[in-house]
C-alpha cells in the first residue's frame, strides 16, 4: 500500500498554518505531520520527522524561510528535503534566494487551494511548481537580456550552457523555455507535439549537460542566461 505523502507546514501565522493543514489533510494521499510556528522550529521538526514536503514561509521569526531551505535542502546538505516556499511577498530576491537555497517551488499565498495541492504534489514526485504569475512576470522582465556570462547563440537561436558544459541541442532549448514559461509536461508534449517520454528524455539530458538537479534549476539557469526570454518554435 502506498504511503500518505507526508507534509510539514511552517507559518507564523496560525491561521495560515490552520487553513493550508485543512486544505491538505481533506487529499487523498497527503498527511500532514507536523506544525511549526518559526524556522528554528521548522528545521528542527523536519530533521525529526523526514517529511516528503516542507512548506515554508519566507517571513518567520528567527530563521527566514531562505535560510530554513538552505539548511534542509542547499548543495550543501547530504540527505536534503524537498522545500516549497509559500508566500505573500512576490518579490524577486526571494524567488532567486529559494531556488539557490534549494527549494523545488514557489508558491503566493493566494494562488489558491488546487495550486497549493498540485505543488505539494510534484514536489513528492521530485518534479516542481512556480506560480504561474511569478513566471510571467519574470520572463516579461528578464526576456530578452542575457546575463553578462551567457554563452553566443548556435545557429541564430541561443544555446546552453557555461564554459566546461555541453552545449542544448536546438529542441531540448525548446524543452527548457517552454519549462520557464510555466507549462508542464503535458503541455510541452502537446506544443511541441512529441510524446511525454520523449519530453522527460529532453530534461533528463538537459539536468546532466547542465548539472541542474530539477525543473527549478532549469528554469532558473533559463531566465538568468536569457535562454527563457528567446521564443523558440512550439510544433
Amino acid at each position: 500500500m502506498k504511503r500518505d505523502i507526508q507534509v510539514l507546514i511552517a507559518d507564523d501565522q496560525e491561521m495560515v498554518r490552520t487553513g493550508f493543514a485543512l486544505i491538505l489533510g481533506a487529499q487523498d494521499g497527503i498527511e500532514v505531520v507536523g506544525e511549526a510556528s518559526d524556522g528554528a522550529e521548522c528545521v528542527e521538526l523536519a530533521r525529526q520527522l523526514r517529511p516528503d514536503v516542507c512548506l515554508v514561509d519566507v517571513r518567520m521569526p528567527g530563521l527566514d524561510g531562505i535560510e530554513v531551505t538552505r539548511q534542509l535542502a542547499g548543495p550543501g546538505v547530504a540527505d536534503p528535503l524537498r522545500v516549497v516556499i509559500v508566500t505573500t511577498f512576490d518579490q524577486d530576491d526571494y524567488l532567486y534566494g529559494a531556488l539557490r537555497g534549494g527549494a523545488c517551488g514557489f508558491l503566493l499565498k493566494d494562488a489558491g487551494p488546487a495550486l497549493l495541492v498540485e505543488a505539494v504534489r510534484a514536489a513528492a514526485r521530485g518534479n516542481a511548481l512556480i506560480s504561474p504569475a511569478v513566471t510571467v512576470r519574470l520572463l516579461e522582465r528578464l526576456g530578452g537580456h542575457p546575463a553578462p556570462d551567457a554563452p553566443p547563440a548556435a545557429g541564430g537561436a541561443g544555446t546552453a550552457g557555461t564554459p566546461g558544459r555541453q552545449p542544448l541541442s536546438e529542441r531540448e532549448l525548446d524543452v527548457v523555455r517552454l519549462v520557464a514559461r510555466g507549462l508542464t509536461n503535458q503541455e510541452i508534449a502537446d506544443g511541441l507535439f512529441i510524446s511525454l517520454s520523449t519530453v522527460k528524455t529532453h530534461l533528463v539530458s538537459v539536468q546532466a549537460k547542465l548539472t541542474l538537479r530539477n525543473r527549478v534549476e532549469i528554469a532558473a539557469w533559463a531566465w538568468e542566461t536569457g535562454a527563457a526570454g528567446a521564443p523558440g518554435p512550439v510544433g
